[in-house]
């Protein structure tokens, strides 16, 4: 932060809208000269992009209670051929053909833990964790999602403006180089917005009624979350490479707010069950209690920070809050 340290003023709220790898930091965990973590000194919201403060102008009310889906039945976890049909070739990306995951059983502990916070809520785990059911829900108050989310590699893209370009039937993006001009790169490039997404029940074995487990952040950003005053993505983690690219997670952020939720909690890697659990239940309690959006999350953060088994960042950082920072039903 020393670039922008003296810019910053007596400001105590910063809204940060990261660009690329940039997403993958959480700006909380980074350390002042005073050796001071940034949570310690400032309240964090992130944005997508600055016009996302307009939409804090928008006030549209829930139309359904909450949903919390977790603890999704995946199926067999073993590798065989991936077979897309009807127009789901189109909402897919190819290289998810060989991505399989794990149960998450301490995410059904987290759905458990949460309904004396949410009484209303309705919750579905197992084979009733669908993406099917998520494509159904219209604008519940809360939207809470406790299972793997996928990342791929970045690909190689080229700037609009450099070449021009259009989308396939596949959701590729077909770069055609300009008369004159030297190609790259050579053949089509796909939708970053099929990189990243959510695996649901039936994921390995890519069968879930019609759909196929995979809800992708192209499928999140066409969901009905008009009303929807908070999305959490809890126990996200890495599908294929090293760390999951920043794309793909703003891709995943940006579509849940075209979407319509007014405000997003994703983590940035998978943290310990039984921490997760007991993070999202003091959240919950915390928001119930009146405090903002942003401002609640940063004192479970700090609760964790200055506790004796939970003071390291990996335990308290993963969880990064975006967009209306204020307290729900303002």
């Amino acid at each position: 932060m020393e670039p922008i340290r003296a810019k910053l003023g007596n400001a105590q709220h910063l809204l940060i809208s990261p660009d690329s790898q940039l997403n993958l930091i959480p700006f909380a965990a980074l350390v002042n000269p005073q050796n001071q973590y940034l949570l310690e000194t400032h309240q964090i919201t992130y944005l997508t992009t600055g016009r996302d403060l307009k939409r804090l102008q928008l006030n549209p009310k829930p139309q359904s209670p909450p949903l919390i889906v977790a603890d999704p039945d995946y199926g067999q976890s073993e590798a065989g051929p991936f077979i897309a049909t009807n127009n789901r070739a189109a909402q897919r990306s190819q290289d998810l053909a060989n991505l399989r995951f794990g149960d998450l059983p301490g995410t059904a502990a987290e759905a458990e833990a949460l309904t004396a916070t949410l009484p209303n809520a309705t919750i579905l785990t197992r084979n009733a964790a669908t993406e099917n059911a998520i494509k159904q829900v219209q604008g519940p108050e809360i939207l809470h999602i406790a299972t793997h989310g996928f990342f791929l590699e970045d690909v190689e893209r080229v700037a609009a403006s450099d070449f021009g370009s259009g989308f396939d039937a596949r959701g590729l993006i077909d770069v055609r180089p300009r008369p004159g001009s030297t190609p790259r790169p050579r053949g089509p490039v796909e939708n970053p917005l099929l990189r990243s997404g959510l695996a649901l029940a039936g994921f390995n074995s890519r069968q879930s009624g019609a759909e196929d487990g995979a809800l992708t952040a192209l499928e999140v950003a066409g969901l009905n979350l008009r009303g929807t005053q908070l999305a959490i993505l809890s126990a996200c983690e890495t599908g294929i490479g090293e760390v999951a690219n920043g794309e793909g997670v703003y891709g995943l952020r940006r579509a849940l707010t075209i979407a319509g939720s007014e405000s997003q909690v994703i983590s940035l890697w998978k943290v310990a069950d039984e921490e997760t659990k007991d993070l999202m239940v003091d959240y919950y309690q915390r928001l119930q209690q009146g405090a903002g959006r942003s401002d609640a999350l940063r004192q479970v953060q700090l609760a964790m920070a200055q506790s004796a088994n939970n003071a390291h960042p990996y335990y308290w950082a993963a969880f990064i809050p975006s967009g209306d920072w204020r307290p729900m039903s303002h």
